[in-house]
């Protein structure tokens, strides 16, 4: 069951800016959008999809439209023959979904800072949201959702932006909701802080919650329910593909680490022993293999042990995700909601805001929040709404 569109915007485009645009979850986002819209393939793991977000308002998935960064050179429409070939999408999806595949490719713009790059950053954050503003203007975007789904890195040191803090700074300057779907920083630096507060636009984030830590936001609570006493959880990720590769670093590793960590000690009340290895095996691709070891007690101290096993793909896990947020995000910028959008809580690790760690607690929020996007769904905005400019920023975001 499809969420109805608003009157506002049914048949008005929805742009989603992906910063990463040329990796594995941006491609099967694009894809499978594509073939939602084509009938071709079921919303299945698409939450927005479902009954209790029928008549939100959500943007349709007809309406969106796509463009991003990336600094990589491999077109869509190769990286989505890439992944058939590795099972990750449908076989002949790509060639039924080609046109799409180009389209957003065409709207690709170089990311950065690349190796060699001398431009300061001022001049990046100005460029990156000139792209953004070019691509809404030409697609014939109402409004724009940038959405990070680019590798993790490593936390900051310093005071200098990381990158994905210049597109998180690029996306408030363009005027854009902004979503950050990985544990890299975001507009979680700092320097941002007052920026984005300025800014009056939703923000969501951050860590996607697809796999092991999502499985922990169930088991964790399930322990404390029933007065079970966990002395140890230990976890280990075998994963390949860009994640793969960019987690083999220990920086970004612990950076990773950092959100599942939190789950457990915000459901178990305290901290655990245990910790959760990160082991790059490339010949896996796509795919991720997560194993946990939970040792706890039970009635009069007997000593017992559960162990879970995820094996999944990382990219057919996220994609549905990311749709998710881009609409539920987009409607919030319509409905003119502002700042964290801790009720998004549902989707992350370390989610921005206020708000409970079990996945139940989460979902009820979240269905809230469903609510509060409904009100008055099919109600017109003042005719100039649309046509409203966005504010003018400083060189770090803010509204002058």
């Amino acid at each position: 069951m499809s969420a109805s569109p608003s009157a506002s915007s049914r048949g008005s485009r929805t742009g989603v800016w992906l910063i990463g645009a040329r990796g594995s979850v941006a491609t099967t986002v694009v894809a499978g959008c594509a073939a939602m819209t084509a009938g071709l393939h079921p919303p299945t793991g698409m939450v927005t999809e479902t009954p209790d977000f029928t008549g939100t308002g959500l943007p349709a998935l007809s309406s969106l439209v796509f463009g991003g960064h990336d600094t990589v050179d491999c077109p869509l429409p190769k990286r989505a023959e890439a992944l058939a070939a590795g099972g990750v999408l449908p076989h002949g999806l790509p060639a039924a979904v080609g046109a799409e595949l180009a389209a957003a490719d065409r709207e690709i713009r170089p990311g950065g800072p690349l190796p060699g790059d001398t431009r300061d950053e001022e001049t990046l954050i100005a460029a990156f949201a000139a792209n953004i503003t070019d691509f809404a203007r030409r697609s014939g975007a109402e409004r724009t959702v940038v959405v990070n789904v680019a590798s993790t890195e490593p936390a900051p040191t310093g005071d200098a932006l990381p990158a994905s803090s210049l597109y998180a700074a690029a996306a408030l300057r363009a005027g854009c909701p902004y979503v950050n779907f990985t544990p890299s920083t975001g507009l979680h630096h700092p320097a941002l802080s007052a920026p984005a507060a300025a800014s009056g636009l939703p923000h969501a984030g951050r860590d996607g919650k697809t796999g092991q830590t999502l499985l922990r936001s169930v088991l964790g609570p399930m322990f404390t329910q029933r007065a079970l006493a966990v002395r140890a959880w230990s976890g280990t990720n075998l994963l390949g593909g860009g994640d793969g590769a960019a987690l083999a670093d220990p920086a970004a590793a612990a950076a990773k680490n950092a959100g599942k960590e939190r789950v457990l000690a915000d459901t178990l009340g305290a901290p655990v022993e245990g910790e959760v290895h990160i082991d790059d095996v490339p010949a896996l691709g796509d795919w991720k293999t997560a194993w946990d070891h939970i040792a706890f007690d039970g009635f009069l101290g007997a000593r017992m042990i559960l162990q879970t096993t995820w094996q999944g793909c990382d990219s057919a896990l996220a994609a549905p995700l990311v749709l998710d947020l881009a609409r539920l995000v987009a409607r919030a910028h319509e409905k003119g909601l502002t700042g964290p959008l801790g009720e998004l809580g549902f989707y992350f690790k370390d989610p921005v805001g206020d708000g409970p760690s079990s996945l139940a607690e989460q979902y009820t929020v979240l269905k809230r929040f469903a609510g509060r996007l409904a009100d008055e769904a099919d109600t017109d905005p003042a005719p100039d709404a649309a046509a409203e400019a966005a504010p003018a920023v400083d060189e770090r975001g803010a509204r002058r």
